[in-house]
């Protein structure tokens, strides 16, 4: 796991076993969501989320995502979540999360995010948050 520095994407590793798979023998689709969002916490670090949930009662949502599937990946792989964050407005981020299998791009994925405050109500992403990225 990596972070990102001048824009270098976040690399995550995730190991896939079969338990992730479907009766076709490819990952389930959905399990890249999983995958994603764990790349997004290693990313902007699961103490500070915690922090941010536990202090100042706020929380990130998803509010759109699109996922593109060029080939799938089987039980046994190894595969990178290689990870983009860029802030769309003072609302949202944007999160392109790439699956690659050593050099072969697997899955395209953009993912927006936006913060919620205890009350569900739209809020600013936080300075530390923006700091990470």
């Amino acid at each position: 796991m990596t972070h990102p520095s001048a824009g270098s994407p976040h690399a995550f590793r995730v190991q896939i076993y079969y338990e992730d798979t479907d009766h076709s023998g490819l990952v389930y689709h959905a399990n890249y969501l999983k995958y994603f969002e764990r790349a997004r916490e290693h990313l902007l670090g699961v103490s500070e989320l915690v922090r941010l949930l536990n202090d100042d009662g706020i929380g990130f949502v998803v509010y759109k995502c699109e996922l593109t599937f060029r080939e799938g990946a089987v039980f046994g792989d190894s595969l990178e979540i290689r990870t983009t964050p860029r802030r769309e407005s003072e609302f949202r981020l944007v999160f392109n999360q790439d699956v690659y299998r050593g050099d072969k791009l697997l899955v395209q994925g953009l993912v927006q995010m936006v913060c919620i405050d205890r009350d569900k109500k739209l809020v600013r992403v936080p300075e530390s948050v923006l700091a990470r990225l």
